[in-house]
């Protein structure tokens, strides 16, 4: 039992929206980083993947996605930046949204990524953007 509650330590779970405009991927920098990394974020106690990506989302950027067109596009494990030794899993999803894209929170920029622009991505989103070129879905 041990092995396991370490193992679930060692793992952010996290939620990703998947938001692509002109065959580039949005992405999103916090305050004091230098990274760019896919906006969302963490569940809060009881909430579905859904709930926690609707008020994430919202919180982060100012928009609210619309519900219905929520879909799943998989799951992605990279290395956490900056803990050794953790990873993090990104459940992400696509989906429309209503509304003007405004930083928020602890969100300081903005920013419409390729594969070109792997050096500035943390490495969850570089993977997700390396999938998505293979998938068809980047420029």
């Amino acid at each position: 039992m041990p092995l396991l509650l370490q193992e679930a330590w060692n793992v952010i779970d996290k939620l990703a929206w998947i938001c692509i405009k002109e065959g580039r991927l949005l992405c999103v920098r916090s305050h004091g980083k230098t990274l760019f990394y896919l906006p969302g974020g963490k569940r809060e106690t009881g909430e579905s993947d859904e709930q926690a990506l609707l008020r994430e989302i919202d919180e982060e950027l100012s928009v609210q996605l619309v519900q219905q067109s929520i879909r799943s596009l998989g799951r992605f494990v990279a290395p956490a930046d900056g803990k050794v030794g953790v990873e993090v899993m990104l459940s992400c999803y696509q989906a429309d949204y209503q509304g003007s894209l405004q930083c928020a929170a602890e969100i300081a920029e903005l920013d419409w990524l390729d594969c070109s622009d792997l050096a500035r991505c943390s490495e969850g989103t570089r993977r997700v953007l390396l999938a998505l070129q293979e998938r068809g879905a980047l420029a």
